[in-house]
């Protein structure tokens, strides 16, 4: 089967003072039918990579194959089969909803009902209602609706679910399983990574205008090789857990590694103490993070009780601890820590 993109050493150069290669040989492969995520850091060249296969911009070198067409010499047939949503899409104010999206609907020689799109993302009782009257993410859904009026064979949702509320969130969600359902295909790109582990097939991390890692979201984590992280402070520490958006990261040590650096020392009082962290029992690897600790471990009924047997030898006492599950921002962190870029 014809993939629906294929990119072959695709770059992407900002003429200046130094120049900027943003794209540095980029490969890719998205197969028909799969909601694919890209994920990646701001500067990683993630939005230049997405605007070159939406059409917007031009490469500097390079192949790239949309639908197995070429926007060089396929362009209108390109513009009738895919459908994009923007990080921020202007309309004009003092049209309503359902002009919008009919104007749209007129772009393409074949579509859906307009007030068929409206209703999906839920938007019915505002199709009269003028475009400056609509909240955020009321704008967000109807750049969505827009996307999706031509009946896209590929769709692209620039983080389509920034400035949603939780409910209009998943919302959206079943409206991109809806599509995948019918043979669509749809590449996502999102801040939020509970997002990419519940839609993406597979996904891909781009850093330094490469994909750094490719997979799917359960491969990547399990990459980890810990299911599960272990978070912890101590008394006079400071710093929250974080929620899920993470925070600012510190390099990740694995296990056998050496001592942590001084940020991580820092954070729990002696090098020494964090050495010996990593020998307990389960433990993978560790990070500092926002003024806590973040062991991945295979058990945590096995490492935790290790973790205060041996904390309490050193005459340490914890402000916080919690358990959860690895996730795929883990994967990232790791991937795109200061340790990479560093190097």
């Amino acid at each position: 089967m014809t993939p629906a993109i294929r990119c072959a050493g695709l770059t992407k150069i900002y003429e200046g003072k130094p120049p900027i290669e943003a794209v540095r040989g980029l490969d890719l492969e998205v197969r028909a039918g799969e909601c694919f995520g890209l994920l990646g850091p701001n500067g990683a060249g993630k939005t230049t990579t997405v605007e070159i296969l939406e059409g917007i911009l031009a490469p500097t070198g390079g192949e790239v194959e949309i639908l197995g067409l070429s926007w060089d010499r396929d362009e209108r047939e390109l513009r009738e089969r895919i459908g994009v949503s923007l990080q921020e899409t202007k309309f004009p104010d003092k049209l309503s909803v359902e002009e919008i999206v009919t104007m749209f609907s007129s772009f393409h020689r074949k579509g859906r009902p307009p007030i068929e799109v409206i209703d999906e993302v839920g938007l019915r009782e505002k199709r009269t209602a003028w475009e400056l009257k609509l909240s955020g993410g009321q704008r967000q859904r109807l750049a969505v609706a827009c996307a999706l009026v031509g009946d896209p064979d590929l769709l692209f949702l620039d983080e389509p679910t920034t400035g949603l509320d939780p409910q209009s969130r998943r919302s959206l969600w079943e409206v991109i399983r809806r599509l995948r359902s019918r043979g669509r295909t749809i590449v996502l790109t999102t801040h939020y990574m509970d997002e990419a582990e519940k839609l993406c097939d597979r996904v891909a991390v781009i850093d330094h205008g490469k994909v750094i890692a490719l997979g799917t979201p359960s491969g990547l984590i399990s990459s980890l090789q810990g299911e599960h992280v272990v978070e912890f402070a101590f008394n006079g520490g400071t710093g929250s857990l974080p929620g899920a958006d993470g925070a600012d990261a510190e390099p990740s040590i694995e296990a056998g590694g050496g001592p942590w650096p001084p940020a991580v020392a820092g954070a729990i009082g002696e090098p020494e103490v964090a050495a010996d962290l990593l020998d307990l029992p389960s433990v993978i690897s560790g990070r500092n993070e926002g003024g806590f600790i973040h062991l991945t471990v295979h058990e945590p009924h096995v490492a935790i009780p290790a973790l205060l047997e041996r904390l309490e030898s050193k005459g340490r006492t914890l402000s916080a601890l919690a358990t959860r599950h690895a996730s795929l921002e883990d994967v990232f962190v790791a991937l795109t820590g200061r340790h990479l870029r560093d190097e």
